[in-house]
């Protein structure tokens, strides 16, 4: 006994493949990598804080770990 197929599609198929996004799909990554972009390009200018020295050591010590 056989049984009966359906159709996986109910219209036919278009030409081409139309995908909608909404704005935030595009526009959050987009900002995303162009703070990463800055955050790369400007790291060169920071300057250190006058403040607590252990703070600045925790600091350089994740930034070291980090460029590895």
């Amino acid at each position: 006994m056989s049984a009966p197929t359906y159709n996986r599609s109910p219209r036919p198929a278009s030409a081409g493949v139309e995908v909608r996004l909404p704005w935030w799909a595009i526009a959050l990554p987009s900002v995303a990598f162009a703070v990463l972009l800055l955050m790369m390009v400007g790291s060169g200018q920071a300057h250190a804080a006058t403040g607590d020295p252990a703070i600045g050591q925790l600091v350089q010590r994740i930034v070291d770990l980090l460029a590895r």
